[in-house]
């Protein structure tokens, strides 16, 4: 489904093994011999540390080849991989966006922009967003999976950099900008006196910071406008596309609907569906003769796990059918979280219907 693909994106509800899934479909292209780049959200600790990623760093790392041998999988390309830091890559950004050093220097030391950056950068969505874009044009890669963050609206971060364009773009900030005639007074006087007041206060000097920071605001407008046109189109390319991430319960299957509705709707290439944790009914049953408590117990067992897959197959029917699309892969329940090198190699085996 993805071998010609050069972004994957990785998306669903929270909580269903989309960074585990990320990190194996990355795992699975480097054996193809490409060089790729995974960008993880927020992988279990013993993970990151198989991955060779010991502290949230936001620049991809190449994971050591040594690693990765003798797991049953011969790696002939590169696996690289980050953790994505939403602070510094807001941060970044503006830094690569603003005209000059000094003004670089004014907008990063500035305490407005410390404590709105810190607000936006919160918003994992916005800052993911602009690290897909920011490797895309870096050229590196053959390949970038994203690992979507977790959100009860999983088209939030599709949204993400028209939403602060939009906001920088607003009509508050134009009047802060480059307020005139009443309003020009307005915020003059209004401006002067309550912050005034504050400074008295707090001994703080806003009004000034307040200045430097719109002031410098204006000279990085076109740069976010022009990066969110370059998202979307980035987006919408076709070499991306979209797998959607689900596991067979109730919440995340109606998410996943929802999800690959809207991706349609706008336009975008939903080019596979993985459902992970999926209950495998029993083959076969305990011998007639065996009986007994302890053999009561295991039929018992059977049985549960039996209705559980049963309600599975219901639920990926119903998802299969809303999407029009069959499951790429389905991944069982495995015997343990994934947590290391084996475990992805076991989901990636999963994911490329590789035999046994």
């Amino acid at each position: 489904m993805i071998p010609d693909k050069r972004v994957i994106v990785c998306a669903g509800a929270g909580g269903v093994g989309k960074t585990t899934t990320s990190a194996a479909v990355a795992l699975g292209l480097a054996a193809q011999g490409k060089r790729v780049a995974v960008v993880t959200i927020d992988p279990a600790k013993r993970l990151a540390n198989a991955l060779g990623l010991k502290a949230l760093e936001n620049e991809p790392r190449k994971v050591d080849a040594r690693r990765l041998r003798g797991h049953g999988l011969e790696i002939t390309g590169e696996l690289w991989a980050m953790t994505l830091d939403p602070k510094r890559t807001f941060d970044d950004l503006v830094a690569r966006l603003a005209p000059d050093e000094q003004a670089r220097e004014e907008i990063l030391a500035n305490r407005i922009y410390q404590q709105l950056s810190g607000a936006v950068a919160g918003s994992q969505e916005y800052t993911a967003m602009a690290k897909l874009y920011e490797l895309d044009r870096d050229g590196r890669f053959d390949a970038i999976v994203l690992d979507t963050p977790p959100s009860r609206n999983a088209l939030d971060f599709l949204d993400a950099p028209d939403r602060l364009t939009s906001f920088l773009e607003g009509r508050a900030l134009r009047a802060f900008l480059a307020p005139t005639g009443l309003a020009a007074r307005v915020v003059g006087r209004g401006t002067s006196v309550v912050l005034g007041a504050l400074k008295r206060v707090t001994g703080v000097e806003l009004l000034d910071d307040l200045r430097g920071f719109f002031g410098s605001l204006g000279g990085l407008l076109a740069g976010f406008r022009e990066r969110a046109e370059g998202v979307a189109a980035l987006l919408e390319d076709p070499q991306t596309t979209f797998l959607i991430i689900a596991s067979p319960e109730a919440e995340p299957v109606d998410e996943a609907i929802f999800f690959g509705t809207k991706l349609r709707t706008a336009g975008m290439q939903l080019g596979g569906l993985i459902v992970n944790r999926v209950h495998v009914p029993v083959v076969g049953d305990l011998p007639a003769e065996l009986s007994g408590p302890l053999a009561e117990k295991v039929r018992a067992a059977a049985a549960d796990l039996d209705a559980l897959a049963t309600r599975d197959a219901e639920a990926i029917g119903r998802l299969e059918r809303a999407l029009g699309l069959e499951a790429s892969a389905l991944i069982p329940h495995l015997p343990a979280d994934v947590h290391d090198i084996d475990g992805l190699v076991a989901v990636q085996r999963y994911l490329s219907g590789a035999p046994g």
